[in-house]
């Protein structure tokens, strides 16, 4: 529990902290906050917990947090001046998009690319990969379902039905009270 808390803590600082960051640092009249101290596109991204605890001694120090914000602000500030523009900002959240887009391409073709050839035939890029429900929720691909794995797809299932499935007609995920499914 207390693991958990620390982590949850972490990463709330971490997440607050980054977009933050803008108006800690002195941005002034360089971006126009909302009322919660945000800044426009989002300065940084989710850093894990071995990338706040640069010196591996197992905790995350307050100076590590503000190394952590600074190095994400001098990533932006491209031109070393202190302060970031709108260009900068604007810069910064273009090449974080196209990072996805490789990443996303990148995934597309490893799942697809059946020949292991590095590119898609017709074939392959209009072929729809079928995961089975085991492999979507052995999220660590080990060939088994741990508790931890079968909690998380559960709450996971128990999210989608809270939630109506929004744009799957309200119902769940087939769109209907028996799941859509021919009754035949």
């Amino acid at each position: 529990m207390k693991r958990n808390t620390i982590i949850s803590a972490i990463a709330l600082v971490a997440v607050l902290g980054t977009a933050g960051l803008a108006s800690a640092a002195g941005m002034g009249g360089h971006g126009k906050a909302d009322g919660m101290g945000r800044m426009g596109p989002q300065m940084g991204a989710p850093v894990d917990f071995a990338t706040l605890d640069a010196d591996g001694d197992g905790t995350v120090t307050q100076a590590e947090l503000d190394a952590q914000k600074q190095a994400q602000f001098d990533a932006i500030d491209t031109d070393g001046n202190g302060t970031v523009s709108a260009e900068e900002l604007m810069a910064n959240h273009e090449a974080k998009k196209a990072e996805r887009m490789k990443d996303r391409t990148d995934k597309m073709i490893a799942a697809r690319d059946t020949d292991g050839d590095g590119v898609l035939s017709l074939e392959e890029l209009t072929s729809r990969p079928q995961v089975s429900m085991f492999d979507r929720i052995d999220t660590d691909g080990d060939g088994a379902i741990s508790q931890a794995e079968f909690d998380a797809a559960k709450a996971k299932m128990a999210e989608r039905g809270d939630r109506g499935e929004r744009g799957h007609g309200g119902k769940g995920h087939h769109g209907g009270k028996d799941g859509g499914r021919d009754k035949r």
